[in-house]
This record gives structure tokens, sequence and C-alpha cells, in this order.
């Protein structure tokens, strides 16, 4: 029975990554991140949020367009007057012939007409200190620093479905092996109580027993608990049901093969750092834009009314202008300077956040390496160790039938194989989740370098469609 026992373990350890293998449906690792690339929610809001400032640029465009706008008046209107004309004043001395003065006379008069008109008005800016050109141009930099965002959110959530991907066959594998241990313990308790049953061993020994199993037992409920949480990680990250999952590997092939060549293309291509340089753009321009208020306004206007009815004596009448208007701003205030010196500051921060992020950029490269090779070199460590706590298992357990070694030697022994067992199980675990950490630093954690076979989102489709709309209200996807 012990070597059976033995026989258990080793078939347990053999599960680590493989055993799901066997499943010819099981899903795999570039299923998930397909998955995940579709249907995560966190992705799909950020590109929402990329349209949304898509639309900064038809905005700013929109002053180099003229504004038009109708008025139309009509109604009724109702005239009745009624006047006096009085006589002409009496002289200081009349005349003799004057008996007395004229009476007044007064008059009535009373009317009705229907006014109405209609009349169209155009604005055109001709020059505005530029601040239309600096305008789009931001808005140009705002579009390009929030694809950037989108690709951080992208690989975050790549990253994210890597790891839970991973976590999901780590505890399954290691709630597996808790589960086949308590079976060989439940294996030991027994022959241990048949040797006290013979008086080959003690009570002490039976207790051993039972309390290596009830401490196998703990940790298989451990492990369970551990495995529900990864498998629900994995719902919420790539959308579907953890099913049978087969066994990730590895991306070093898409790493850079020196440390050097990681840092340096993490300061170039990491997204994050993109991003930051697009927003020292935004705040640059945004000082131009700021400046552009201290210049002078040209604008030109047209209008053209036409009426009728406008009163009672007046039956149409038709008046139309085109002029000219010249703004020279002298001083509002203040306000126009303090907004430049501001944007300047604003500029300065941009810059240093942008320092910032190529030190996080070094930095994580630099700890994502790190991390790799230490995870190959603890595969190997543990590989070693598991074989040697096999060998010594098989020992104690041959030295404890030839009372050599007590029941708590071989309980340790089973012990310690176990967690060899698990260590191996995490260390591959962590040298596919690095692999993927590392090629996320250095900005390449996406789906054309991990050649996945998915329609990619393409935000230039979206950002083509609108940037010279001039009307609608409607979105290209119909809403």
């Amino acid at each position: 029975m012990p070597i059976m026992g033995l026989t258990v373990i080793r078939a347990a350890g053999a599960i680590a990554f493989a055993v799901v293998t066997l499943e010819a449906h099981a899903d795999t690792l570039e299923t998930a991140l397909i998955q995940a690339y579709q249907n995560n929610p966190q992705i799909n809001a950020q590109r929402a949020l990329v349209r949304s400032t898509d639309e900064g640029v038809p905005q700013a465009l929109s002053g180099y367009r003229p504004r038009i706008s109708a008025t139309g008046t009509g109604g009724v209107q109702w005239l009745d007057t009624v006047s006096r004309t009085n006589p002409p004043t009496r002289p200081l001395k009349p005349p003799a012939t004057a008996s007395s003065s004229s009476p007044a006379t007064y008059s009535e008069s009373s009317g009705q007409n229907a006014p109405h008109s209609y009349g169209v008005t155009a604005t055109q800016t001709l020059f505005n200190g530029f601040q239309t050109a600096n305008r789009t141009r931001q808005a140009e930099s705002q579009v390009s620093a929030a694809r950037e965002t989108l690709r951080v959110i992208e690989q975050t959530v790549l990253l994210d479905a890597t790891t839970s991907y991973m976590n999901v066959l780590r505890d399954g594998a290691i709630f597996d092996l808790q589960k086949r241990n308590v079976e060989v313990l439940q294996e030991q308790l027994r022959q241990t109580k048949d040797r006290f049953n013979v008086g080959e061993v003690t009570r002490t020994d039976v207790a051993q027993s039972e309390a290596a199993l009830a401490s196998g037992q703990s940790l298989v409920l451990t492990a369970q608990a551990n495995f529900i949480t990864s498998k629900a990680a994995y719902r919420r990250v790539i959308g579907v049901e953890a099913g049978k999952l087969a066994s990730g590997t590895p991306v070093d092939r898409l790493s850079p093969r020196t440390l050097d060549l990681a840092v340096a293309q993490g300061q170039v291509e990491n997204p994050s750092v993109m991003a930051a340089q697009y927003g020292v753009d935004v705040a640059t321009l945004q000082v131009k834009v700021s400046e552009g208020a201290l210049y002078p306004t040209v604008t030109v206007t047209g209008s053209f009314t036409q009426s009728y009815e406008s009163s009672l004596s007046t039956l149409q009448s038709t008046t139309g202008s085109v002029l000219g208007q010249i703004t020279v701003p002298i001083y509002q205030g203040g306000s126009e300077f303090s907004t430049i010196r501001q944007g300047k500051e604003t500029v300065t921060q941009r810059r240093l956040e942008l320092a910032v992020n190529r030190d996080q950029a070094r930095a994580n490269v630099v700890q994502s390496w790190g991390q790799l090779e230490a995870a190959k070199g603890n595969i190997e460590a543990t590989t070693a160790q598991v074989k040697a706590n096999e060998i010594a298992l098989n020992g104690v357990r041959e030295e404890a039938r030839v009372g050599q070694r007590t029941t708590l030697d071989v309980l340790n022994a089973q012990q310690a194989l176990v967690n060899a067992r698990v260590a191996l199980v995490t260390a591959q675990r962590d040298r596919v989740v690095a692999s993927y950490t590392l090629l996320s630093a250095v900005g390449r954690l996406s789906i054309p370098v991990l050649g996945l076979n998915v329609p990619l989102y393409d935000p230039m489709i979206h950002y083509q469609q609108i940037r010279d709309a001039w009307i609608g209200v409607r979105t290209p996807d119909g809403k």
C-alpha cells in the first residue's frame, strides 16, 4: 500500500500543467486572450472614450466654418388712433372783427396689417490669432493620447487574462494535489492503525497520522477556496466560465534578447510613455491657444432681411449688408495673461510626468526581467527538489518498515514532497506570467505581436468617419 500511495502522489504531480491537455476540446490561453480582447467591458469602455475624444477634432475644425442663422417673424397688429387739432393761439390783442376763437377739431384713424419677415445672417471668422489651427492640433494630440491609453488598457486586460488563466491552472492543480494527498494520508492512517493493533507502533504514531490527515483536509479546503476565487476572477476578466484549460506557454521569443534592449524599447514603445508625450503636446498647444487671445480677431458678417407690411404705409422692404469687423484686445483685466502663465506651468508638469513615466517604464522592465529569470531558476530548483523528495520518501518508507524511521518521519517526508510539487506548479505558473509581464513592460503585449487570429479594433475607422462631418447627430454605428 505505501508503494501505491507514492504512485498516487506521482500521478498528482504530473497533472500540474499537462493533464488538461489530454482534453481535445480544452480552452487555450490564446483563446482566453481573444475572448478578453473582444468581451472585456474595460476595453470596450475605453474604446467608447476614444470615439468620444475623436469628436474634439470636428469641434475644433468648426472654427474654420461659417456660422449661419435664420430668423422669422409674423403676426397681426392693429392701429386705432384719435388725434386733435387745436385752434391757433389767440393773439394778445385780437382783431376787432374777431368775436371768439375757433373750436378744436378731432380726427380718428384705424387699420390692421399682418407684418412678417424673414432673414439670414452668416458670420465667418477670417483670423483669430491661429486659435482654430492650434485647437485642431491640440484635439488631434488628445486623440493620439487616448489611443495610447487604450493600448495601456488592452495590455492590462491581456496581462490580467493571462494571470487569471494561469491562476486557474495553478490552483486547480494544487487543489487536485491536496485531495490526492488526503487520500494518501487516509491510507497511511489506516495502515498505522493496523500496525497499532498488532503492537508494531504506539498510540502516538496513530495520533500523528490523524493530525497529518486533519491538516491535509484543511489544506484541501483552502485550495478549494483559492480555486473558486481564481475561477471567479477568470469569469470577470475573460467574460466566460473557465472550462478545461490547456497548459500555457511562455512568450520569451517575442521579447528583446538582452536587458539593455528591453529597457531601451520600453522607454520608447511603452504606451504609458507615449501617452505622456502626447500630454506634453496638448499642454504646449494650449499655451498657443491662450496666446491667440492677445491677437486681433477679424470677422465678416453678411445679412439679408425681407419684411412685409411692417407698417400701415409700408407694404414691403428689403435690407442686406456685408460688414467686416476687426476686434483688437487691449486689456481684459489680466486674465488672459494669467491663463498663459498657467498653461506654461502645466507644460512643465507634463514634462515632469513624462520623465516619471519613462523612469517607471524602465523600472518595470528591469523588475519583469528579474522576475522572469528568477522563475526560470525556480523551475529548475523545484524540479530537482521534487525528484530528491521522491527519492527521500521512498527511502524513509523502506526504513520505516524495518523500524529505522518513525511514522512522523514518513509523514514529514510525504508533506515535503507535496510542498515541493506545489512549489513546482507555482514556479511553472510564474514562468508564463513573467514572460507576458515583460512583454507588457516593453509595450509589445498586443494582439498583432501575439499573432492571435481575431479582428482588430481600429480606432482610425471611426476617426475618419467623423473628422470632416459638417452635420448629423447619428454616430457611425447608427446611434
